[in-house]
């Protein structure tokens, strides 16, 4: 009986994260669409340059709070409260720590990294983004260990609307005036985003909820512990994250040396990031929907050692993900000009798109794996696998960069950290559950 509540409790949040998540992810489709049709080819590789950077310190800012925190609450061993009351300062800390650094970083990696000065105040931008992004995680991770995904997902569907409000109203006044006003205006829009959706998830909360005292007292036990899931998590994560914030860095010095113009670098750049890779990867949200509808889950069976069930939820969702990839993928690649025309109102991409459509299918399975095994404790390994991906896509990248191919250099290192990072996670969770 129980096993049954839980299996209809998974399928129910599952479905509710599916359902939310398509209407979430189409919304920030449109959006994506408003604002490329509106900054161009070259704005949107200017921004290309900058998400990289917004990447890595968005990932310092969430530090894997909602994969630690719901995995705690979902053993209902310890005090949900305290819990949260414990981590709110030290992530509050952490943000501002990373304030400091921007600001101090900012002039150098605009200049002379990315080699466009213009990026100095979207950098600093960014900052201020990151109390409202970390505030907004933990209390997200609320709702994930509970495995109550409808204030979740209604806090998204909430944070997209508003961002496609303000952006619709503010763009394209904005742009008349400067690109680099209205990069930074669209950066900050977060702030107010951000804050809608924390809003939602509080007026959410349990009716009558009481906190004692004790309840806001910090908790070191309660921090060690999200501590030793986040740490691991994130240092995986800010990995991958560190490795794509030299991507730009690294594409703009080679291919500028090699005899490149500026001018190409950026709109080559922009037209995978934001035309290829946008419409390869738009069925993403059902891989992290169901991902993130995994993790309590398998922690709750492993720490049951009921394998048989671990097992039985990493194929489902595999087998989900890859499914809905290969159908996307498909159509993609038989009309790529009339979907890029459709929705960008270009055919730049399709050349890339061509390349890239038979690997991307790794991408839906490598990502419910990734989440499988840090679900499991298993971060150190998917850090060591994160780690060894993103050399061989650096080396290749650097390596491809001198041969004077443009930016084909970055295609073929997408394609190896995709098969490397793939091939090395279905191996890790084989030898864990010796799957068939």
């Amino acid at each position: 009986m129980i096993n049954k509540i839980s299996n209809n409790k998974f399928l129910k949040s599952t479905i509710i994260l599916l359902f939310g998540g398509f209407l979430s992810k189409f919304l920030g489709f449109i959006l994506r669409i408003i604002i490329t049709r509106q900054i161009g080819t070259t704005g949107i590789g200017i921004y290309s340059l900058l998400g990289p950077s917004m990447a890595i310190f968005n990932t310092l800012a969430i530090f894997s709070y909602p994969t630690a925190i719901s995995s705690l609450i979902a053993k209902k061993n310890r005090s949900t409260r305290k819990i949260m009351f414990s981590i709110i300062p030290v992530a509050t800390l952490i943000n501002i720590g990373l304030i400091v650094l921007i600001i101090l970083v900012a002039p150098i990696l605009s200049k002379y990294l990315l080699k466009e000065p213009s990026l100095y105040y979207p950098i600093i931008c960014i900052g201020l983004t990151l109390p409202f992004i970390g505030l907004s995680s933990i209390i997200k991770s609320y709702y994930w260990g509970h495995q109550n995904m409808g204030p979740y997902i209604l806090s998204n569907i909430v944070e997209q609307i508003v961002r496609i409000i303000l952006l619709v109203i503010f763009v394209p006044k904005l742009i008349n005036i400067s690109l680099t006003l209205t990069i930074s205006i669209i950066i900050l829009v977060n702030v107010i985003s951000e804050t809608s959706s924390i809003i939602v998830m509080l007026l959410f909360l349990p009716k009558g909820i009481k906190i004692k005292k004790e309840d806001i007292k910090i908790d070191k036990e309660s921090i060690n512990d999200v501590m030793n899931i986040s740490i691991p998590s994130t240092s995986s994560k800010i990995i991958g994250s560190l490795f794509y914030f030299f991507e730009p860095i690294i594409i703009t010095n080679i291919l500028s040396y090699v005899g490149y113009s500026k001018t190409f670098i950026i709109n080559e750049y922009g037209i995978i990031n934001g035309y290829a890779m946008s419409l390869l990867l738009l069925p993403s949200f059902f891989t992290q929907s169901m991902s993130t509808s995994l993790i309590p889950e398998l922690s709750k069976y492993y720490s049951l050692k009921d394998y048989r069930k671990c097992v039985k939820r990493i194929k489902q969702i595999v087998f989900t993900s890859l499914s809905i990839g290969i159908i996307s993928t498909l159509i993609v690649y038989i009309f790529p000009a009339k979907l890029l025309n459709l929705l960008f109102h270009t055919a730049e991409g399709i050349n890339y798109i061509k390349i890239l459509a038979p690997f991307i299918l790794l991408y839906f399975i490598e990502i419910p794996l990734n989440n499988s095994l840090q679900a499991l404790g298993k971060a150190k390994t998917v850090m060591k696998i994160t780690v060894f991906g993103e050399i061989v896509r650096t080396i290749s990248l650097v390596i491809f960069s001198f041969l004077k191919i443009g930016m084909y250099s970055l295609v073929i290192s997408i394609i190896l950290n995709l098969i490397t990072s793939t091939t090395l996670y279905y191996k890790e969770t084989k030898k864990l559950f010796k799957l068939d």
